[in-house]
């Protein structure tokens, strides 16, 4: 029954509502002859009657309500197609596959979180990886949108700042320079650094930061991929780290880290959304878009742009 086409489904619910081969062809615009040839096929390929004649009319027979009973199951299925594409096109429904640099997985799920409160029909897909597995996510079309610090350049993509995202050097309370002002470049070379992975954002920042200066690397020797190894290590008094201010608030704000005041420090850099250029986002993904562009900063970490300064000694 492959070869079944919608006109000739059509006209066995016609007949079978009607009860005649005239009236049904009346109302599917056709000649009484060609209807009768359509049913005629339709038989042919199933290879039993669908209609009994009958004194009242065509009576569907058990081969003609196996049929009516496909019919109906189909109709459901376009009714919901007819919905669901419904629900696509307004932007309340759909899936929306959004990768985050590790950096933003502090904030993002909050993001999501604001939108699909709104936004209650659309499935999230979030997918977090470090900055390079992210592009080529992006560049796979694996992504509908990314969250990152710093766009590709090798691909065409289309990107808006969505907020600021401020990078400082942390150290654990006891160091010598917490409370200091105004430290300089050359004074954090004498300490042990801690550092991302190479291609990473962060990691960038950093030599870009440091250019011109000598350093000295941790005694852990620690390249690392990840935020939370670099914020525990430093905590334990193994070095200090230049990293995202939105990675560490919340340590920050309960003291088992300390910002330096190093000049030059917050760097100032930008939160963007991204998309490739050629990349047609769906209502659901544009809603998204929209919402990140527009009230995404709000869910961002904050902290205190300046370290607490050290109190005074005793008298």
């Amino acid at each position: 029954m492959r070869n079944l086409s919608l006109k000739q489904l059509q006209a066995v619910a016609a007949i079978a509502r009607l009860g005649t081969m005239t009236r049904a062809a009346q109302e599917l615009n056709v000649t009484p002859a060609a209807l009768t040839a359509r049913i005629k096929s339709i038989e042919e390929e199933a290879g039993l009657p669908l209609f009994d004649r009958t004194s009242t009319g065509l009576k569907p027979t058990d081969a003609g309500r196996e049929m009516l009973w496909a019919i109906d199951s189909i109709n459901t299925v376009l009714e919901t197609c007819a919905e669901r594409l419904k629900t696509l096109r307004g932007g309340s429904g759909g899936r929306v596959a959004i990768g985050v640099v590790s950096t933003a997985k502090y904030f993002a799920p909050r993001i999501i979180a604001g939108f699909v409160h709104g936004h209650p029909g659309v499935e999230i897909e979030l997918v977090v990886g470090n900055r390079g597995a992210t592009v080529e996510s992006l560049r796979d079309y694996k992504v509908d949108i990314a969250i990152m610090g710093r766009p590709p350049r090798d691909f065409p993509i289309a990107a808006d700042v969505f907020g600021p995202h401020p990078l400082v050097v942390i150290a654990p309370p006891g160091h010598r320079l917490a409370g200091r002002t105004g430290i300089t470049r050359a004074e954090l070379a004498e300490e042990a650094f801690l550092v991302r992975e190479y291609g990473s954002g962060t990691r960038s920042v950093f030599e870009e930061f440091m250019a011109g200066v000598l350093i000295r690397r941790a005694r852990l020797g620690i390249d690392s991929g990840s935020n939370e190894t670099i914020k525990q290590t430093v905590i334990a008094g193994l070095g200090i780290a230049l990293i995202s201010g939105h990675t560490v608030a919340s340590e920050v704000e309960a003291r088992r880290l300390v910002l330096l005041d190093v000049e030059g420090l917050p760097i100032r850099r930008d939160w963007f959304v991204v998309r490739r250029a050629d990349k047609v986002l769906s209502p659901a993904a544009q809603a998204f878009w929209t919402y990140t562009v527009q009230e995404g900063a709000g869910w961002l970490p904050t902290l205190p742009l300046r370290p607490p300064r050290a109190g005074r000694p005793a008298a």
